[in-house]
C-alpha cells in the first residue's frame, strides 16, 4: 500500500512504465502526461525491465544493512562509567573515543538514561518493591511545615509582607525567640501511607513526640481498618519518636511489626518522601492561606481528592482507592 503522499500507485506506475518500455514513449514525455519528474519515469522504466510487474510494488525503506550492535566488553565500559562516576552519555563518549548517541542508545537500553534510575548510594539500578497486598506494610514519617502568618507568608505576600504578618502574629501571640524576632511556629504532618494502595492518611500537630506518633498510628489503624485493611507492619526511619518504648509497645499492643530503615538510608521509605512532596505541592504550598488554622482545615479535602480521584503514576493513572477490592462501589 502506497503512503499518503505518493505521486503513482502501483498500477499507475506499471501504466507509466508500460507506455516507456513497450509503447516507445520518450520519458519525458511519460512523466509530464503522470505529472511526476521524467528522472521518476524512468526509474519506473528501468525496473519494469529489470523485474517486471512485480517491481511496481512498494519497497521497505529500512537499510540494507544495519549497524553492528555494540560490544559487550564496550557496553560494560560504558555501564561502569555511568554507575561509578555518574557521567553522562558525552562524558563517556569523549573517554571511549565512540559517537555520544551510541552511549545513549546503550544507556536507553540499560534504563541508565536518567540518573533517577540509579541507586545514589551503590550506583546501581535502583530496586522497586511493593508489597502484595493491602496492609502488609505502611509506612509512617513526618514532614514539618512553617506555620503560616496571619495575613499569609512570604511565599505568596512577598518577604516585605510576609514579615509585616510575622510580627502581626507575634503581637497577637506574644510568641517570640530570645533574640525578640517573630515565632511562628512549625507544624508537624504525621503521615501513614500503604505501600500496596498508596493510601494516605494524615494529621497536623505541634510536635512530633512520642505520644503524638502512637496516638497517630491508632487512629490511622482504625481508619484503615473502617476500609477493610488490617495493619501488619510499619515501616519508620530511627526517629526518636519511633525509637521509644512506647512506639514499640504500641505495636505490639496492636499486633503490628516494627521496622526500620537502615540509618542513611531514606530511599527504603521513598515512598512516603515522594508523598510529602505531593502533599507540599498539592495542599501546603497550593494557594493563599491567610492564615494556619485555613490551611490544616484543608488538609482533610485534599486527602480525599488524594485517595479517591487524583490519578496515581505508579497505579497505571488510578486513584489509590481503586486498589482496595474489598470496598463497593469504589469505582464510581
Amino acid at each position: 500500500m502506497s503512503h499518503a503522499n505518493a505521486a503513482l500507485t502501483p498500477r499507475h506506475r506499471l501504466r507509466l512504465a508500460r507506455l516507456i518500455v513497450e509503447d516507445g514513449w520518450p520519458p519525458s514525455r511519460a512523466a509530464e502526461f503522470f505529472n511526476v519528474t521524467w528522472r521518476t519515469a524512468d526509474k519506473w522504466a528501468e525496473r519494469y525491465r529489470a523485474e517486471g510487474p512485480a517491481g511496481m510494488n512498494d519497497r521497505s525503506s529500512a537499510r540494507r544493512t544495519q549497524h553492528a550492535k555494540t560490544p559487550a566488553p564496550v557496553v560494560r565500559k560504558i555501564v561502569h562509567l555511568r554507575w561509578k562516576q555518574r557521567l553522562g552519555p558525552v562524558p563517556i563518549a569523549a573517554k571511549l573515543n565512540m559517537p555520544a548517541s551510541t552511549v545513549h542508545a546503550v544507556l536507553t537500553r540499560c534504563r541508565l538514561n536518567r540518573l533517577s534510575h540509579i541507586d545514589r548510594v551503590t550506583g546501581q539500578p535502583a530496586r522497586r518493591y511493593e508489597r502484595e497486598g493491602p496492609g502488609e506494610l505502611i509506612h509512617v514519617d513526618v514532614k514539618k511545615l512553617g506555620n503560616i502568618p496571619d495575613g499569609g507568608g512570604w511565599r505568596y505576600r512577598g518577604r516585605a509582607a510576609g514579615k509585616k504578618n510575622r510580627i502581626l502574629t507575634k503581637d497577637r501571640t506574644g510568641v517570640a525567640n530570645i533574640y525578640g524576632n517573630p515565632k511562628v511556629g512549625t507544624c508537624f504532618v504525621h503521615t501513614v501511607i500503604d505501600d500496596h494502595t498508596r493510601l494516605a492518611y494524615a494529621e497536623c500537630h505541634d510536635d512530633e513526640t512520642a505520644a503524638t506518633a502512637v496516638k497517630v498510628l491508632q487512629r490511622a489503624v482504625t481508619w484503615f481498618a473502617e476500609r477493610g485493611v488490617t495493619v501488619e507492619r510499619v515501616l519508620s526511619d530511627n526517629g526518636s519518636a519511633y525509637r521509644s518504648h512506647l512506639w514499640r509497645d504500641t505495636c505490639a499492643d496492636l499486633d503490628i511489626a516494627v521496622k526500620k530503615t537502615r540509618p542513611y538510608r531514606p530511599q527504603t521509605n521513598g515512598k512516603i518522601g515522594r508523598f510529602h512532596r505531593t502533599l507540599a505541592d498539592g495542599w501546603a504550598y497550593r494557594r493563599l492561606y491567610n492564615s494556619e488554622n485555613t490551611r490544616r482545615a484543608a488538609l482533610a479535602g485534599w486527602l480525599h481528592q488524594y485517595n479517591h480521584h487524583r490519578p496515581h503514576s505508579a497505579l497505571a493513572g488510578h486513584p489509590p482507592i481503586t486498589r482496595l477490592d474489598n470496598l463497593a462501589g469504589h469505582h464510581t
